[in-house]
Formats: structure tokens, C-alpha cells, sequence
């Protein structure tokens, strides 16, 4: 696989997932989910214009003639064939798989390519919202069953750990590997997990200082900071904003 082809898979799969939120817009549980089901569709359109539009300049664009005619030929995952008839179903999306494709794009962002590191940056920002949306449902509590499919299906789309994704990562195109976005992931999807034990080297960290009032007491309120590789945590004890690197 290519870096352009790691590139249309994003694109297509965020084309899908714009298009499954926007099914929502007017039936999710509440007004304001309905807002938000119809921004992140918006969102994510766009963003898989930007995408799309970001192949040339890599040099190759694997896409062909049938795409026009044939649904079958987008690179998405099983998750968006068919249209989501419970609201469990958009939650785990855009708690789960929002998040594994933007933690890709990060992976994009940082890596060595000019190309994606100017055009991608800006979805980082754009995306915390859709975490703080995701992450609000999921604490209200949803069916098990769609989490468990969504992240088994965000695992096997991050690839083995020998596998070519690997190997972008290897050359420098992409800045993290498959075991690393699979462990941010599911630090971010499991937010409540807290660990008073010091996490291994290269592994997310947790409960970082507060610059300002030093406590060791904050909670995540967004896994995209203002700078690549960067989370945004409040601290509990003065409510103080700040953002700390990803890796300890």
C-alpha cells in the first residue's frame, strides 16, 4: 500500500461518514444531537474533498473509471455499507472510528509529507469537537455490540504491526506506526481508565502537571491541542486549560 492509497482510504471513509451522520440530522435523540449529526456530516465531507485533493500532489491517484458507477470501489470500511438504524450505531462511529481516522491524519500531519502536513492540519482542530461529542455520548451509556464491531474493524484498518502501514511509518511518511495509533485510540475511547502507575516510554500519558498550580489532577477534554501531538486537559483544582505532548 501506498501512502496514496493510505490517503484515498481515509478520504473514503470520511465521504462515508459524513454522509451516515447526515442520516441522522433529523433523527437523533435530541435537537442538539441533530445540530451536531449535520455539522460533523459537513465537517467530514469536506474534509474528504481535501483528501481527495491531496492525491495529485503525491504523485499517484489510485483512482479509477469504475468508482463513478461501482460504490464497491471505495476503500471503506464494512461499518458504512448499510445505514445505521440505532442511534448506538452513530455513537460508536464517531466515538471509535471518527477518532482512528484522525488520529491517522495526525499520523499524516507529523509525518515527513510536505503536502499533508499543510493541507490536514486544519482538520485536527475541526475534530476535537467531534470527540467531546462522541465522548459525551458514550458516557450517557450505549449498546456494547456496535463499540465492539467499530473497534475491531478500526484495528484491522490500522493494519498488523509488520504490515505496510509499518513500513510508511519506517520511511518517515507517516509518524506513528500501527501499535501506536492502536493505543491512542483506545486511549481516547477509554477516558475514564486512570492509572497511577507511570506508563511505559512511548505510551500516552496520563494525569500531567498543571503549569500553573503544579496539580497532578486533570481531566482530557480534548485529544487535539493547538500543536500536532498535543492533548488539552482542565485542571480540577484551578481550572486552568493546557496542553501537554502526547508521549511521556
Amino acid at each position: 500500500m501506498s501512502l496514496s492509497d493510505l490517503v484515498l482510504s481515509i478520504a473514503d471513509n470520511k465521504q462515508m461518514l459524513g454522509l451516515r451522520y447526515a442520516e441522522w440530522a433529523t433523527r437523533a435523540p435530541s435537537l442538539e444531537a441533530d445540530i451536531a449529526a449535520a455539522a460533523m456530516g459537513l465537517d467530514d465531507l469536506g474534509h474528504s474533498r481535501v483528501l481527495y485533493g491531496c492525491l495529485e500532489p503525491l504523485g499517484a491517484d489510485p483512482r479509477g473509471p469504475e468508482r463513478e458507477s461501482d460504490p464497491a470501489s471505495l476503500h471503506n470500511l464494512a461499518y458504512f455499507d448499510d445505514p445505521w438504524t440505532q442511534w448506538s450505531e452513530f455513537v460508536a462511529a464517531n466515538a471509535i472510528l471518527d477518532t482512528a481516522f484522525t488520529v491517522m491524519i495526525e499520523a499524516c500531519v507529523a509525518g515527513s509529507v510536505e503536502v499533508l502536513q499543510h493541507r490536514l492540519r486544519k482538520m485536527l482542530m475541526e475534530e476535537r469537537y467531534h470527540f467531546l461529542h462522541g465522548r459525551s455520548w458514550l458516557r450517557s451509556g450505549i449498546d456494547s455490540a456496535p463499540l465492539n464491531r467499530a473497534w475491531q474493524e478500526a484495528i484491522e484498518w490500522f493494519g498488523p504491526p509488520d504490515g505496510e502501514t509499518a513500513t510508511l511509518h519506517r520511511q518517515g511518511k507517516l509518524s506513528m506506526g500501527p501499535g501506536e495509533t492502536r493505543t491512542l485510540s483506545a486511549c481516547f475511547v477509554d477516558w475514564r481508565r486512570r492509572s497511577t502507575r507511570r506508563p511505559p516510554r512511548n505510551q500516552p500519558r496520563s494525569e500531567p502537571r498543571c503549569p500553573h498550580c503544579n496539580a497532578k489532577d486533570s481531566e482530557l477534554i480534548s485529544l487535539f491541542g493547538t500543536q500536532a501531538m498535543t492533548l488539552q486537559y482542565r485542571c480540577r483544582k484551578c481550572g486552568t486549560v493546557f496542553e501537554a505532548i502526547k508521549y511521556a
